[in-house]
């Protein structure tokens, strides 16, 4: 089971981090929310959405010359200016709402850190450093 913490930015927001059970870092909170309930309503989405995706097989990959568009929720997989594989996780609504915090070298590894995201983030416990 995975951890959630959720810790207060300088600007007085709320953001969480995901660790899988090897306290590895698999994600970060794509927005700084303005309340802790809204971030709190964030991660609740995540493992909801995570695990939807997939059993659906909902993973966009834009790494192709050729994209099979997905509906949201889904997985986008993508390579940021390093050339690095990146992920992030998009609700229903069309937001993101997670992602990866570190580029991968490899595909595999992207798709390895989704399915972790999809093991560690439904049920997992949510730590408030917030209030330190």
């Amino acid at each position: 089971m995975g951890k959630f913490v959720i810790k207060k930015t300088p600007s007085g927001g709320f953001n969480f981090s995901l660790y899988a059970n090897n306290m590895e870092k698999i994600a970060v909170s794509s927005q700084i929310y303005t309340t802790k309930s809204a971030c709190k309503n964030g991660i609740a989405s995540i493992g909801k959405h995570a695990v939807r995706c997939i059993e659906e097989n909902k993973i966009e990959d834009k790494t192709l010359k050729k994209v099979e568009s997905q509906t949201c929720p889904k997985f986008e997989v993508y390579f940021d200016k390093a050339g690095l594989y990146r992920y992030r996780l998009i609700a229903s609504n069309g937001e993101s709402i997670a992602m990866s915090e570190d580029g991968y070298k490899s595909k595999s590894g992207c798709l390895n850190g989704i399915k972790s995201v999809s093991v560690n983030a439904p049920n997992a416990e949510i730590i408030d450093e917030s209030i330190k």
